[in-house]
C-alpha cells in the first residue's frame, strides 16, 4: 500500500491483477513525467499563467482532481491488502497507515489549490479587467519603450488626503528590458498642468488650492484633482488623482506615461512585516520622528517594516534627495530578497498586504506580457536619473533641459552591463547624470 502511494499500481501488481496495476502505473509515470517536463522546459511560461486567473481556475481543478485520484489509489490498495477481519490489530495499523497517506496527499494540494485562489483574488482585486483585448502576438501595440509611474503615497488621519512623496517612472525597453528610472522630486514648483481645464485654471503653472501667486508642488497635484472633479472631467473619484497625475508628469518628461502604480507607505510596512523584514545596510545613524526619539543606528540590520518605513521617509538632518535615495535602496533591497522561497513561506500574509497597499490600473490582459518583460528587465542593469539639485532648480525647473536629459537617457545604449552596475564608483554629476548613486543609507 505504501508502495502505491510512491507508485500507483504496486499493491495491484502484487495481487496478480497485473494489466490494472501496469495501467495505473504507466498512468503514474506519465503524469509524473508530464509535471516535471513543464516544471523544468516551460517554466518562464508558467510564470505567465500564474498571474491569469482563468488558468488560476484550471489549476486549483486540476489539483484536487490528482489528489482525489491519488487517495482513490491509496483507498483501493488498502482494500487489496488489508489483512482478515480477524487480524484486528493489524487492519487498524494498515487502516491508520492509509488514511495518513491520505492526509500526506491532500494537504499539500490542498495548501496549493488555496495558493492558487489566493493568487487569482489578488490578480481580481488589483488588476483591472481590460476594455479591449490584449494581442499576446504584440501586446505593447509596436511601442519601442512602455513607462511606469511608480508613486508612493503618504497618508494619516492627522493629514487628510493624499501626498505624492515618492514620484518614479520606470521607461523599459519592450525587447531588450533595459530599464531607467526617471526620478521626480515632490516639491518641484510651478509644474506645468495638461491641456484642457487644468491648463485653462493654471496657465502659468500649478500654484495649489491657494492664489495664484503661492507656489505649488508636484506633490499636492494628485490631491487636488480628486478634490476638482472639473480638472479631469469624464473620470471618477479615486481615478481623478493618478490620471492628472500621469498627464502631468508625462508632460514633464516629455514621453507618455502608459501605466502606474501607487504604493501607500503604510501598507508597504505591512508588506515588508509579511515578508519577514528587510535587510539593509545603513552607512550613518538615521534620526526620525517629530522629537527625534528614534533611531537607526548604522550597520547593517533587518529592519521591520515600521523601522523600514522610517528608513524611507526621514528627512531629519538630511533633505528630500537623500530620502529619494534611501528609497530607491529600499525598494531594491525589497526586490532582491522577495525570493521564491521568502513568497511561497509568506505568501498569504502578503497578498493580504498586497491588496490593502497597492493599486494600479495595469489591466489583467497585460500581465503576462509584464512577467515576460520582468524577466527581460532582471537580465540588464538599470539606470538612474534624478532630477535633483545641482542638475534642476526645484523652485525654478528648466522644463526643456529634464525633456533633453530623458530623450538622451532612453536612447543611450549602456556599453555592458557592468558600466552601469550598482556601486559603480562613476560619480553623479551634472556631465554624467546617469551614474547610480554607489552607496545606500
Amino acid at each position: 500500500m505504501m508502495g502505491s502511494a510512491l507508485l500507483w499500481g504496486i499493491a495491484h501488481l502484487a495481487t496478480d491483477r497485473r494489466r490494472t496495476g501496469f495501467a495505473l502505473m504507466i498512468t503514474h509515470l506519465a503524469l509524473m513525467a508530464f509535471v516535471l517536463t513543464v516544471l523544468t522546459a516551460f517554466s518562464a511560461r508558467l510564470l505567465a499563467l500564474a498571474v491569469q486567473p482563468s488558468w488560476l481556475t484550471i489549476l486549483s481543478i486540476t489539483l484536487g482532481l490528482i489528489a482525489l485520484a491519488w487517495s482513490v489509489v491509496i483507498i483501493w490498495s488498502f482494500a487489496l491488502v488489508r489483512p482478515e477481519a480477524a487480524n484486528t490489530t493489524g487492519r487498524a495499523v494498515l487502516t491508520a497507515v492509509a488514511a495518513a497517506l491520505c492526509v500526506l496527499v491532500l494537504v499539500p494540494t490542498a495548501y496549493a489549490a488555496h495558493l492558487a485562489y489566493l493568487s487569482r483574488d489578488v490578480v481580481d482585486s488589483l488588476f483591472t479587467a481590460p476594455s479591449s483585448p490584449v494581442m499576446a502576438e504584440d501586446p505593447w501595440n509596436g511601442a519601442e519603450r512602455v513607462n511606469f509611474l511608480l508613486i508612493g503615497a503618504d497618508s494619516a488621519p492627522s493629514r487628510p488626503g493624499v501626498r505624492t512623496d515618492s514620484m518614479t517612472v520606470a521607461s523599459v525597453d519592450t525587447a531588450t528590458g533595459a530599464t531607467v528610472l526617471l526620478g521626480l522630486p515632490r516639491n518641484l514648483e510651478r509644474v506645468p498642468l495638461p491641456p484642457g481645464p487644468a491648463r485653462r485654471r493654471f496657465p502659468e503653472g500649478f500654484t495649489g488650492a491657494g492664489d495664484q501667486s503661492t507656489p505649488g508642488l508636484l506633490n499636492e497635484i494628485f490631491q487636488y484633482a480628486e478634490d476638482y472633479p472639473e480638472m479631469v472631467p469624464g473620470v471618477h473619484k479615486g481615478q481623478r488623482g493618478p490620471t492628472m497625475l500621469k498627464q502631468t508628469i508625462s508632460g514633464i518628461l516629455g514621453i507618455p506615461v502608459n501605466y502606474y502604480a501607487i504604493v501607500d507607505m503604510r501598507g508597504f510596512a505591512e508588506i515588508i512585516d509579511a515578508m519577514g523584514g528587510v535587510r539593509v545596510t545603513i552607512k550613518e545613524p538615521i534620526i526620525y520622528g517629530k522629537y527625534r526619539e528614534g533611531r537607526l543606528p548604522a550597520g547593517t540590520r533587518r529592519l521591520s517594516g515600521e523601522e523600514a518605513l522610517w528608513y524611507g521617509r526621514s528627512r531629519t538632518d538630511s533633505d528630500d534627495y537623500v530620502r529619494m535615495g534611501r528609497q530607491k535602496c529600499l525598494l531594491n533591497a525589497v526586490a532582491k530578497q522577495a525570493d521564491p522561497l521568502t513568497v511561497l513561506n509568506r505568501f498569504e500574509g502578503l497578498a493580504t498586504a498586497t491588496k490593502r497597499a497597492i493599486s494600479t490600473d495595469i489591466p489583467q490582459g497585460l500581465l503576462p506580457a509584464l512577467v515576460d518583460l520582468s524577466l527581460k528587465v532582471k537580465e540588464t542593469r538599470i539606470r538612474s536619473l534624478s532630477f535633483v539639485p545641482p542638475l534642476i532648480n526645484t523652485a525654478y525647473p528648466d522644463w526643456n533641459l529634464i525633456r533633453r536629459k530623458v530623450a538622451q537617457a532612453i536612447a543611450e545604449r549602456p556599453a555592458n552591463r557592468t558600466a552601469t552596475a550598482a556601486g559603480s564608483t562613476s560619480k553623479r554629476s551634472p556631465e554624467n547624470p546617469l551614474a547610480l548613486d554607489s552607496t545606500c543609507g
